[in-house]
């Protein structure tokens, strides 16, 4: 149906149909424009989820991309970057394919539905015009005619009125005959331009405005058009970027599954694997050998009431620094079991600091560490803070690094010489001597590094010699049992008795745990009285420790241990490295924290 014949009295209505469909553009352009800023934020959202996830560099992170879940999520993250990145086309298409072009068309639709209205409005003022034209020529021509009927019926009153005149008689007649030919050109002017309006309204309403209106119709229709087309644009826009985002959700699902849990488990063992072998059964220790010999009546006929005494009133063993003969605390006893469960499950706590001469001792001690540690680094250079199996893989990885440094310098000096004997058949593309100091440089170099390897080789051969195998662990076992026998029977009859010869129950429960955890065998030197101790009480011990590591102990106030040694700890890190420790009642000093493993008894761990 065509808008021409259908609607030519509708010019109003038609154009502000015509105004509706333009808004409608710019509601869709806006509606899209929305979008497209939701897709940019959206995508900017997500590359920022993104960057916040990903992994720093940092030790940590490198320990953790060891693990195939993290790996997986790393390359979750680095699709799930991409999968913003489709999400910026989409926006990027939505504002080229629509929102630019529908901005463009609306420019030209405006200006076309301008014209054709403008075209219409001449047309509508045209013909009214000519309605005017016709309108007036008619009132002219009706005028004319009552004025030549006038004139005629006055004149003839005047021709049969026998007293007017012959003259008047005649001029009466002229003026009617006037007034009759105005009538008459009026009549014949009207009815030209009557003919004429007829035509002019006929090509109005047949011919222009039906072709106005038809290119209303006709852009209208152009519009709807665009506007499907747009719309069908919105969808392909997203339909395009389906199968990158498919490859980026099939990335993270591949991901998923490349997680291996057995792997990661595995990886845990390399990462935290020391090398230390765990510890053999403990053996059944028979004490009443021991309780044949002769001893106080105390502590034979009143045992049981010196068990049931209060810690506070049994009479303790006699330290070796006391001068004031003050009696030390006496630890509350336990069974075996409660000191198994501590002795393998027990962390160091902080104390408070004992002396002053702790405290001199540890800022002498402390500063040669920190000074070494400026020197060294972060720790030893042989790793050795670290426990055998880590300390095998950094040792191990050190050697590659300098292997693969050694491989690069040696492919340095291959291209020199081979520049070098260029040079030499060819002088005058250069001097051979030029060469010979970076050569030398090289040379040098090539040293260095095999020193240092030989150097890391000979750390990592010991390592290995003293890190134990299962072949021995039975071995070893077997000879830590024959250690604890001796130790016992040597042990039971010397530390039963305190220095002034009276024997207490006390001491008799000290030697029981001693010779359980100690395999050294006992020195039988009396104790030497150093002027540092006279001011100072002599410690109890708080638990037992052993040492992971051997420690030299050159420094004033350190004591030498040797790996696999089992100390008494009498006063542990207070937050400065260093753990006070104690073989004998002769022999005590600081060993550094990190060296030994401690295990605090229940009672001190209260405290």
């Amino acid at each position: 149906m065509s808008w021409g014949s259908e609607l030519w009295d509708q010019f109003d209505n038609l154009e502000k149909h015509t105004q509706w469909g333009i808004d409608f553009v710019e509601k869709y352009t806006k509606f899209v424009k929305e979008r497209s800023e939701i897709e940019t934020n959206y995508a900017k959202q997500i590359r920022n989820l993104s960057k916040k996830y990903q992994p720093k560099k940092n030790s940590r992170e490198e320990e953790e991309s060891k693990y195939t879940f993290c790996r997986a999520f790393l390359t979750s993250l680095n699709e799930l970057n991409d999968y913003a990145g489709q999400h910026e086309v989409i926006a990027e298409n939505l504002t080229s394919q629509i929102i630019t072009e529908l901005s463009r068309y609306l420019q030209d639709l405006k200006a076309e539905r301008k014209s054709h209205f403008h075209d219409g409005r001449k047309a509508q003022q045209h013909i009214e015009s000519s309605w005017k034209q016709l309108e007036t020529c008619k009132r002219r021509f009706e005028r004319d005619c009552k004025e030549a009927d006038r004139a005629q019926q006055y004149f003839e009153r005047m021709d049969a009125d026998i007293n007017v005149t012959k003259a008047d008689v005649e001029k009466a007649r002229q003026q009617a005959q006037v007034r009759h030919q105005m009538a008459a050109d009026s009549k014949s002017e009207y009815s030209s331009y009557l003919q004429k309006f007829n035509q002019e309204q006929n090509d109005h309403y047949f011919t222009i405005i039906p072709n106005i209106f038809q290119k209303l119709q006709d852009m209208e229709e152009r519009r709807i058009d665009r506007i499907g087309v747009c719309m069908k644009t919105f969808a392909d826009v997203d339909r395009q970027v389906l199968p990158i985002v498919g490859k980026c959700l099939d990335g993270m699902t591949k991901a998923a599954e490349s997680i291996e849990p057995k792997t990661d488990s595995k990886q845990v063992v390399e990462s935290y694997k020391s090398g230390f072998e765990p510890p053999g059964d403990v053996e059944f220790e028979d004490y009443g050998q021991a309780m044949k010999r002769t001893v106080s009546e105390t502590s034979l006929s009143n045992s049981k009431e010196a068990r049931e005494k209060p810690a506070g009133k049994s009479k303790g063993k006699l330290w070796p620094f006391i001068k004031n003969k003050n009696k030390s605390p006496k630890q509350q006893k336990e069974p075996l079991s409660h000191r198994l469960n501590d002795f393998m499950s027990s962390k160091p706590k902080m104390h408070c600091l004992r002396s002053l001469r702790r405290g001199l001792s540890l800022k002498l001690i402390t500063l040669n560490s920190h000074v070494r540690n400026l020197i060294e680094g972060s720790g030893p250079e042989d790793f050795s803070h670290l426990p055998p199996e880590q300390r095998r893989k950094k040792l191990q990885g050190k050697i590659d690094e300098l292997n693969k440094d050694i491989q690069k310098e040696m492919d340095q000096r291959d291209a020199l010489t081979k520049m070098r004997d260029v040079y030499v058949k060819n002088p005058q593309m250069g001097d051979p001597a030029s060469v010979d100091p970076r050569l030398s440089e090289i040379s040098q170099n090539i040293e260095k590094l095999q020193f240092e390897t030989q150097k890391f080789e000979g750390w990592l051969a010991e390592v290995e010699e003293r890190m134990p195998s299962k072949s021995d662990t039975n071995r070893r076992s077997g000879l830590y049992e024959t250690q604890n026998n001796t130790t016992v029977s040597n042990n039971c009859a010397q530390d039963r008795e305190s220095p002034d010869g009276s024997y207490t129950e006390e001491q008799n429960s000290e030697t029981q745990v001693k010779a359980n955890i100690n395999p050294i065998p006992p020195t039988t030197s009396t104790p030497e009285f150093d002027d540092e101790f006279d001011d100072e009480e002599t410690l109890p011990t708080i638990g037992t420790c052993k040492a992971l590591y051997p420690f030299e102990g050159h420094n004033e106030g350190t004591i030498a241990v040797a790996e696999g040694e089992l100390l008494y700890v009498i006063e542990e890190d207070k937050g400065d490295g260093w753990t006070r420790v104690r073989r004998n009642e002769d022999e005590e000093g600081y060993v550094p924290s990190s060296y030994v493993e401690v295990f605090l008894e229940t009672n001190a761990k209260d405290s």
